[in-house]
């Protein structure tokens, strides 16, 4: 199974109180907590931040895999970041590693535990309509796309495609970019003709339960009380 097969089964497995929280609740839980770990300049309140973000991805019963994947995958962008920066103080560079991997678990937490129609209906109350279509149909396509990816890489692999020369490999990488660019194409084209056939009336984020809260936005709650409390307490040191 993709990557996207794989989150979109957590988002809909309904297997912990967070998976059943409203989805409302829980966006504005993940930005609160971006927010205050990128505008805060205290390490003792990103520490603490990381670690509820931790806290929240390994409650919610994701595989190790994808989540050591998100914790890695910043890290390679923020080598650059720290190579340019060598030599400057510890601290600040410590921060420029632990925000961009605490923004990874934690969107990482909100996409593994929330259906993605879910998760774009607040948006499209928010933002304009065709704004919010976009960002929709983008968010799937992205991932579509990578599944495609994964599966061309893994072909090549096989088939022996990753070996010879420089040149041959690179020649074989941008066929590769290529069928996926026509491969996105004809996608794009698809999904018009069927919305097209099926009626579209303008607007796609037509869910109405993701502001429908329950008693496990309670543990939502509890989660925002520990932000703000650690924002009130740590906010003000180094």
């Amino acid at each position: 199974m993709s990557l996207i097969g794989r989150l979109d089964a957590l988002a809909n497995a309904d297997t912990t109180p967070w998976h059943r929280a409203s989805a409302i609740g829980k966006l504005v839980l993940a930005a609160g907590i971006v927010l205050c770990a990128v505008v805060s300049r205290s390490l003792s309140l990103v520490l603490a931040l990381h670690a509820l973000a931790w806290l929240l991805v390994l409650s919610c019963r994701m595989p190790w895999r994808i989540v050591l994947g998100a914790a890695t995958y910043p890290l390679l962008v923020s080598a650059l970041f720290l190579i340019a920066t060598w030599g400057g103080p510890a601290r600040a560079q410590l921060l420029l590693v632990l925000r961009p991997v605490h923004a990874s678990l934690t969107v990482l937490w909100l996409i593994a535990t929330t259906p993605y129609p879910d998760l774009f209906a607040p948006l499209s109350r928010v933002l304009p309509r065709h704004l919010a279509d976009g960002l929709f149909l983008t968010y799937r396509a992205l991932f579509e796309l990578l599944g495609r990816a994964e599966r061309l890489w893994r072909a090549l692999r096989m088939r022996g495609g990753t070996g010879g020369p420089p040149g041959r490999r690179l020649e074989i990488a941008g066929e590769g970019l290529a069928t996926l660019a026509l491969y996105g194409f004809e996608r794009s084209q698809h999904v018009y003709a069927v919305m097209i056939l099926r009626g579209h009336s303008g607007r796609i984020c037509g869910c109405r339960h993701w502001a429908e809260f329950g008693p496990e936005d309670a543990w939502v709650a509890a989660a925002a009380v520990a932000v703000a409390a650690a924002a009130a307490l740590l906010g003000g040191r180094a």
